[in-house]
């Protein structure tokens, strides 16, 4: 069945910001919106409450939305979070999940494989997303959810850079990545919950440091001066 443009509209701009294709922190072009994706103004509105409600926009009163900025202090609650919220959906999944909920997971698995395999960057970021979402539905705790899936939209525009490797260590680090998510397949299916922790976080610290890397700017080039020369110039 065909969507309605309002449910296109809402998963184009989700993909869009996951993606970086709209930059964290743009102001959204209202009336260009509703021109692109064939909408008036009032289902554009709902749509911006919708993606605000879900963490993807900032709204203000007399203001347009805004995508969710990743500033200094968002990374700073990112990083501390993360394995915190991780960490307990992990437990709790091995806990509660659900024989049926299994095989969509392995589903989702096999998809993101593929995608690291073909390079995919994009397709792997989004499936790696799925994957973490479909963990945190199996824990069945409507306190967390929430959580994770606001993190998980900061998660995945960082994880761009990890599913884009550029030397030996860092593909290996994605081949690694995939075991993991095996691993926890396992773990969780087994009702294991300590060692689904463990592999948990085992996996957030895979890719820590990677999307550490992507919010740290490169050093500026500087052309330095002998100290003789600099002497000179003083």
């Amino acid at each position: 069945m065909p969507k309605d443009k309002k449910t296109a509209c809402l998963d184009d701009l989700r993909m869009r910001i996951l993606m970086q294709q709209i930059a964290p922190g743009a102001d959204l072009d209202e009336a260009a919106l509703c021109d692109a994706y064939g909408m008036s103004r009032t289902p554009m509105r709902e749509v911006f409450q919708r993606l605000s409600g879900e963490g993807y926009l900032r709204t203000e009163p007399n203001r347009g939305p805004k995508v969710a900025s990743m500033d200094l202090g968002v990374m700073r609650m990112f990083f501390q979070t993360a394995p915190l919220v991780y960490a307990n959906i992990a437990r709790l999944a091995a806990e509660n999940r659900r024989t049926e909920q299994i095989a969509p997971l392995r589903s989702t698995q096999d998809a993101f494989r593929a995608a690291t395999v073909a390079g995919d960057a994009s397709q792997a970021a989004l499936l790696n997303h799925r994957f973490h979402e479909e963990v945190g539905e199996m824990a069945h705790n409507p306190y967390l959810m929430p959580a994770l899936r606001r993190m998980l939209i900061d998660h995945t525009r960082l994880s761009q850079t990890f599913y884009r490797p550029k030397s030996a260590d860092e593909k290996r680090r994605v081949q690694t990545a995939c075991v993991h998510h095996d691993q926890m397949i396992a773990a969780i299916e087994a009702q294991e919950p300590d060692r689904a922790v463990a592999l948990t976080l085992e996996h957030w610290d895979l890719s820590r440091d990677r999307l550490e890397q992507f919010v740290t700017p490169d050093p500026l080039p500087l052309a330095l001066t002998p100290n003789e020369e600099h002497a000179r110039a003083v």
